[in-house]
């Protein structure tokens, strides 16, 4: 990626809905040199879709927490069971597996704490595979929203 690549990207990321002739004036090139840098960033994988960015609190998640998740036995069909089993639930926003202490690190948003303990309850305890949890409220959450190319 040069510096054009760096510069449409971060664009995408600060408004991925303006339009071609927008970008192409936000990053100094023509409007058809834009339009096939764009394209091209898609075909190498770099830009792999464009988002909506939701309000959880307009959705009454008011309340965020990471719940940290043990399995056992540890083997691929339960890692992946697992997996598919917590990226199916609504209340579920994402799915990390990690190494450590915890297998899983999920991230969760539900209405209220009353909300998450019945969530843990109901969707959690009675999982075999499941030895242990935690959970870990989420105060505030800040997410970076361009994310700068490595050189």
């Amino acid at each position: 990626m040069d510096d054009v690549d760096s510069a449409i990207v971060r664009e995408l990321q600060r408004n991925a809905r303006q339009t071609n002739r927008d970008l192409a004036r936000a990053v100094g090139i023509a409007p058809s040199t834009c339009l096939e840098r764009v394209r091209l960033l898609r075909d190498r994988g770099v830009l792999t879709g464009y988002h909506a960015e939701i309000s959880l609190a307009a959705l009454n998640r008011h309340v965020q927490a990471f719940l940290h998740v043990q399995l056992r036995p540890m083997s691929r069909d339960v890692i992946e069971g697992f997996k598919a089993y917590v990226t199916g639930l609504p209340e579920v926003l994402s799915v990390f597996v990690v190494a450590g202490g915890d297998d899983f690190l999920v991230h969760v948003a539900v209405p209220s704490v009353d909300a998450l303990h019945s969530f843990l309850m109901d969707k959690f305890t009675g999982r075999r595979e499941i030895v242990g949890f935690r959970s870990s409220v989420i105060y505030q959450h800040h997410r970076k929203p361009v994310i700068e190319s490595l050189d």
